[in-house]
Order: C-alpha cells, then sequence, then structure tokens
C-alpha cells in the first residue's frame, strides 16, 4: 500500500470514516504525499493532463492582451499587478511577460505575483522567470498578498479544491463519507452532512433518488479573500464546468468528479490516493453568485472558444493570402485552432469574470451573450 494510503487508512480506524473532501485534501495537498504539495503533477503530453497552456505560449499571449485592456479600462496605473494562483511551473507568467513587451508602457506598470504555497514549485517558478528578476515575487498564500490594483488570474484552479460528495437517498440529502475495509480497499459509506453549511448548498440540486453529485464549499471563502485584496481591478479565472441548469441535470446523476493519470480518466477517484489528479467540474452560477456575495460585479461568462476568438482578432491581422504566413504565423494559428475548436478546448472551457470599481465591458466578452442570462441569474439578466 502507498504511504499516503496507509497514513489515511489509519486515520480512518482512529476516526472512523472521513468526509470525502478530507480525502481529496489530503490526496491533492498533503505536504509529502499529496498530487499537487509534493510535486507528482505532471502536465503535458508525458503528463497526466493537458492544460492551455500545455498548447504553447499563444495562450499567454492572447491573456496579455485582455490583461493590457484591462489596465487601460482602470484609467493606465503607474502599478499593474497580475496576480496568478495555482501557477504550476511559471510558464504562463513568462509568456504573458515576454508579450506586454510589444507595449513598452503596460510591460512598465506591470508587475508580476505569483500565489504559490508550495516550495518545489516556487523553486521551479523562479528558475524560469530569472530572467525577470524585479518584476516578479512570490507570496505563501492570499493572506500574505498585500492589497493589490489589476487581475487575479487563475486557470484551472477551482476544479481542484476539494469537495464534499453527496447523494440523494430514501428522500434525503447524505453525504458519502470514505471508509476502509478489510482488504485495505477504500470504499464508499453514506452518513448525515458533516457540517450544517451544506444544506444551503444543496436546496437548488435535483431531488432525485440515487443522485449523486459533489458541492465545492472553498470556493466562497477563496473568492472573499481575493475581492478583499484587490482594491481596484478584475478577478479573471478559466476553468471546465458549466451553469447551474447543465451541472445538475437529471441525466448528469452521478456528478462530474473524476481521476486522471497518463492522460486517463478514472471514475474511482479513491484508488491510488496522492498518485492521481482528482477535479470536480466548476458550477459557475454559484461560483457567480459567491462572487457577487464578496462585493464583486459580474464582468463575462463565456466558453473559451468565443473569449480567445474575440482577443484573437486583435492579435491576428487578417491574411488575404495564405501565402503570406510565415512558419511562425502558421504554428501559431494552429495553436489558436487547438485553443478555440469546439471539439478540442473551445467548448469545455469557460472564462468568468469579475470587476471591483472598474468598467465591465472586456474585449473578451465581446463576442458573448449576456452573462446573467447563460448563467441562469435572472434578476441580473438584461
Amino acid at each position: 500500500m502507498a504511504p499516503l494510503a496507509e497514513i489515511l487508512r489509519a486515520e480512518i480506524a482512529s476516526g472512523g470514516p472521513m468526509p470525502f473532501r478530507r480525502f481529496m485534501e489530503r490526496a491533492l495537498y498533503d505536504p509529502a504525499h499529496g498530487y499537487y504539495a509534493a510535486g507528482r503533477a505532471a502536465i503535458g503530453r508525458e503528463g497526466d493532463f493537458f492544460t492551455s497552456v500545455s498548447v504553447g505560449p499563444l495562450f499567454g499571449r492572447l491573456l496579455a492582451v485582455q490583461f493590457g485592456e484591462m489596465w487601460e479600462r482602470l484609467g493606465r496605473p503607474a502599478r499593474f499587478d497580475v496576480v496568478e494562483q495555482g501557477g504550476a511551473g511559471g510558464e504562463f507568467a513568462g509568456d504573458v511577460l515576454r508579450a506586454a513587451e510589444a507595449r513598452p508602457e503596460f510591460a512598465a506598470a506591470l508587475r508580476y505575483r505569483l500565489v504559490e504555497p508550495f516550495p518545489g514549485n516556487a523553486a521551479r517558478q523562479r528558475e524560469r522567470l530569472a530572467e525577470f528578476a524585479g518584476r516578479v515575487t512570490w507570496h505563501a498564500s492570499l493572506e500574505a498578498l498585500p492589497p493589490f490594483t489589476g487581475v487575479h488570474f487563475s486557470n484551472e484552479l477551482v476544479d481542484a479544491f476539494p469537495v464534499h460528495r453527496v447523494v440523494f437517498r430514501a428522500g434525503a440529502w447524505r453525504e458519502r463519507y470514505v471508509a476502509a475495509g478489510a482488504d485495505g480497499r477504500f470504499g464508499w459509506e453514506d452518513g448525515p452532512l458533516s457540517t450544517p453549511g451544506l444544506a444551503a448548498y444543496l436546496r437548488p440540486l435535483p431531488a432525485l433518488e440515487g443522485y449523486e453529485t459533489e458541492v465545492n464549499a472553498e470556493a466562497a471563502p477563496w473568492l472573499e479573500a481575493v475581492a478583499a485584496r484587490l482594491k481596484r481591478g478584475y478577478v479573471l479565472l478559466a476553468d471546465y464546468g458549466f451553469a447551474r441548469a447543465d451541472y445538475y441535470l437529471p441525466e448528469r446523476a452521478g456528478g462530474t468528479l473524476a481521476a486522471y493519470c497518463q492522460h486517463r480518466r478514472s471514475d474511482d477517484p479513491l484508488d491510488d490516493p496522492g498518485a492521481r489528479d482528482l477535479t470536480a467540474h466548476v458550477d459557475f452560477t454559484t461560483l457567480a453568485e459567491h462572487g457577487m456575495a464578496a462585493g464583486l460585479a459580474l464582468a463575462g461568462f463565456t466558453d473559451q472558444h468565443h473569449f480567445l476568438a474575440a482577443l484573437g482578432r486583435r492579435v491576428f491581422p487578417d491574411v488575404t493570402d495564405p501565402r503570406e504566413l510565415t512558419p511562425l504565423r502558421r504554428k501559431e494559428m494552429r495553436a489558436f485552432a487547438t485553443l478555440v475548436h469546439p471539439g478540442l478546448m473551445g467548448r469545455d472551457f469557460h472564462f468568468l469574470a469579475f470587476a471591483k470599481g472598474a468598467e465591465t465591458a472586456l474585449d473578451g466578452y465581446s463576442l458573448a451573450a449576456d452573462p446573467a442570462k447563460r448563467l441562469g441569474l435572472a434578476a441580473l439578466a438584461r
């Protein structure tokens, strides 16, 4: 049995079955054995999963365009901070900082802050970003981050927050706990809700016998912490998920929780804790409600296809003759096609934006529908 499995089994033996949220937290973030905390997360072709950053520097170049417009919307402040949380090896940060150099005034104002709790990741980021010394700073937590003007950006962060697993059975919601059998294998066991706060999340969910799903209770305090540190500017996050009406469809009765290893998906999240990525899709409607409750204004919501296509109009000028494309531009266009293709990343990933003390109109949403309508927030829909 792997070390973390042994530790979790001992904890269950002494304290009884644990909420899945606790199991997922340890599997991903245990300092010595967690998939992310211990540096086991492998991204890219030879790893466990792809992200938009894996496609190449174009993703950072496109987002640098959006960050530049945010700087403009804020009146071109002398200092504009991009705060990235969940920055992996620092590739995206480097791509953004290099792309910003095409606009000297923006580059002069731009400072980059990485919120990185894991020393191994921070060391890799420092090595990769050495050329930008003096323009990049590190913070071990949001609590250590000083107030800032600019944008907080995250890419595939919220899907990795530990979630509660719940099931509707015999007329009531029950929480799913992780138990350990005599054979050493982990299994599921139903129990009462582990915290009273879960009840509020469950009210809008389908009350269908056997309906099983997950609840992300970490997102609300996270957004509150981000909003508290943002003096003026934006929060922009990219992730995969659905608006509430699509997330909790009756046909999605098994939820979205999954494990990934070497690009293969498993529906058994209890197997081999610490060795695989665990993830659950994002309920963007609930996330939007959390942001607004924290004092942020909804600024946009759309899929990656429409968001990056809108920014792409500023990155790629019209080309009347394909023969005019250089080899580099052809490579960029192939990367762009991967990022926006509806059958690849274009439809699965979404961008949700909030504003604080700033205009809500942003170029990335110029091809998007009304975000309140998309999210099912009828009271805000125009």
